[in-house]
């Protein structure tokens, strides 16, 4: 599955552009600058498979070296998602609110087990196959007690790079299977890295100047930190996806190897008025003049993307 633009977008934005060789592969979160600009109806169409809802655990793996002011800032965004306790509107948790607009009702999400692995166990270049390895790891006893109500999910530090990385994805989510062949139960996993030396002017815009298009001063990160407000903006789109698509027969428009999903179908809006190489019109704080959107616990900035809504057939942003 895939978090990505349709082919008439991906031929809008490199004519708009003049940008070769940008190709489209697995499930991801895309580059945000090219900005989503549809030609026809956004339609996500449900292929009536099941959707993660109920309580939903995220199991945390942290590869590479994280300071202890990274690792909160994204558990306070995860545990953002599903708190009533925020003080300020517009909240994260009413952005994450529209994923009960799909069908089977509310997605809660509870942060689980973290590990810390800073001895970077299986290297600093990644493959595909080393995701679904570590995301394993996750969970010692999978394959005697699988438990379908997780996602696992695996965050990169800067110095680790990843196949495809800064490429074709910012992140991405996919399934595994639990090996035992009598009962061959899916497992939702995801991934994001951060971008900030190797592509911050793809993975982490509206926060660092864009690599192509137009040169618009970058927004000052919410956190003061390019490449964990970047992360932020990725985790956002590979974890609505994988609670509304995670099989590749949930919600999406296009074909299901290279679909649109909740997020990605809204590349590049974070608020009114959006349009390629501007993010929108959205909130900016008086005192430290950071962009943002949505207020998390312990008082916490985010700037989130616009996710489709089912019930209006359009993207919805918070300002």
């Amino acid at each position: 599955m895939a978090l990505s633009r349709s082919f008439f977008i991906l031929i809008f934005v490199l004519c708009l552009y003049s940008l070769p060789n940008i190709s489209q592969a697995l499930s991801r979160a895309p580059n945000r600058m090219l900005a989503l600009v549809q030609n026809q109806p956004l339609v996500l169409q449900y292929h009536k498979g099941p959707l993660l809802k109920g309580n939903i655990t995220l199991h945390l793996l942290w590869y590479g070296a994280f300071t202890p002011t990274q690792r909160s800032t994204i558990i306070d965004f995860l545990e953002s998602l599903s708190s009533t306790s925020a003080r300020g509107s517009p909240s994260v948790s009413s952005w994450w609110n529209t994923t009960e607009r799909y069908s089977g009702g509310r997605c809660s999400i509870v942060v689980g087990n973290q590990i810390l692995d800073d001895t970077y166990s299986v290297g600093k270049s990644l493959k595909t196959k080393d995701m679904v390895s570590l995301s394993l790891a996750l969970n010692p006893k999978l394959n005697s007690s699988p438990d379908t109500q997780v996602v696992h999910l695996i965050l990169t530090a800067a110095d680790v790079t990843v196949e495809e990385f800064c490429r074709n994805q910012c992140g991405t989510h996919g399934t595994h299977g639990t090996g035992n062949n009598k009962n061959n139960i899916k497992i939702a996993y995801a991934w994001v890295g951060n971008s900030v030396t190797q592509c911050p002017g793809l993975c982490a815009w509206p926060f660092h100047q864009p690599l192509y298009g137009p040169q618009t001063p970058p927004l000052v990160p919410p956190n003061a930190d390019v490449g964990i407000d970047g992360m932020v903006i990725n985790l956002a789109t590979v974890l609505a996806g994988a609670v509304t698509n995670p099989f590749e027969d949930g919600y999406y428009q296009g074909p299901p190897s290279a679909p649109l999903e909740a997020v990605s179908a809204c590349t590049g809006i974070f608020g009114k008025g959006a349009y390629p190489g501007y993010a929108g019109n959205v909130s900016v704080d008086n005192a430290t003049g950071a962009s943002y959107n949505a207020v998390g616990v312990r008082g916490r900035k985010f700037l989130l993307p616009a996710m489709w809504d089912p019930l209006s057939s359009t993207c919805m942003t918070l300002v």
